[in-house]
């Protein structure tokens, strides 16, 4: 398994915050720095307050590789929207007047090419959520590279909305799914990390009683999904009334290792 050699930007204690005391050894060292931007100005360049007077400003052509326009340049938005958000960067130069030179997209591409050539199908990653759809949720792993995860992959128990399980701005271990190694594209599951299914029933015994979530109703009323924990979910016979997403108290009338099945009657 390869090392995670890229964290998502925000990611503390892992990218360290520049030290101004001694730039110039830092000045094309490779080394990566993270800071939160200030400002975007009307040429859409990012500012960062490095602190003791040290203005750092990521040119914008500089801020992105990978959402770039026709003009081979970042979109407007993506700038803008950058402000009050850490981004992760490399020191480029320094000005007489104590302004210093960023770019976030020299990270962005090593980081990118760790994707491609580095990260392997399987394993675990550090991730941020950045953004949730009703189809799945991004999750930057590392340096801005971002990476999907579909609704089915945030847990064994079927839910409606992906804000069931994950929220924007949550810090989470995440599974690579597939990589496309010729663009980059990642494909990532949360469920994994969640536990398997002997994992989580080791937590349960016949005989007694305990809280679920109402989920799916079975064709033909045959019965409803009960969630136990996330990757955990129980059959009961279908009762009236019963709602989805709502608490139930259930008994676990039978757990079945052999086909991972468990047996519930709503109380």
């Amino acid at each position: 398994m390869s090392i995670v050699k890229f964290f998502p930007e925000g990611w503390n204690g892992e990218v360290d915050n520049i030290d101004t005391s001694n730039l110039s050894t830092i000045v094309n060292s490779n080394k990566i720095f993270q800071g939160i931007v200030d400002s975007c100005d009307e040429n859409y360049n990012l500012h960062i307050n490095l602190g003791n007077g040290l203005n750092g400003i990521i040119p914008r052509k500089e801020v992105e590789a990978i959402n770039i326009n026709d003009e081979g340049i970042p979109k407007e938005n993506l700038c803008t929207g950058k402000v009050n958000r850490f981004v992760q960067f490399k020191v480029k130069s320094i000005e007489n007047d104590n302004t210093i030179f960023l770019s976030r997209k020299d990270v962005q591409n090593d980081a990118l090419n760790w994707v491609k050539n580095d990260i392997q199908e399987g394993q675990e990653v550090c991730g941020i959520v950045k953004n949730i759809k009703p189809y799945g949720v991004f999750v930057e792993i590392g340096g801005g590279i971002v990476g999907l995860v579909h609704i089915e992959n945030l847990s064994v128990s079927r839910i409606k909305t992906p804000y069931e399980r994950l929220k924007i701005g949550q810090k989470i271990n995440i599974v690579v799914k597939s990589i496309n190694r010729d663009t980059g594209k990642v494909i990532l599951s949360y469920k994994e990390t969640l536990g398997t299914w002997e994992d989580n029933v080791i937590n349960f015994k016949e005989g007694t009683k305990v809280k679920g979530v109402a989920r799916e109703v079975e064709k033909n009323k045959n019965g409803i999904f009960i969630e136990l924990t996330p990757n955990l979910v129980g059959m009961a016979e279908y009762k009236e009334n019963i709602k989805y997403g709502q608490d139930v108290n259930v008994y676990i009338k039978k757990i079945i290792p052999e086909k991972k099945k468990i047996k519930l009657v709503i109380i």
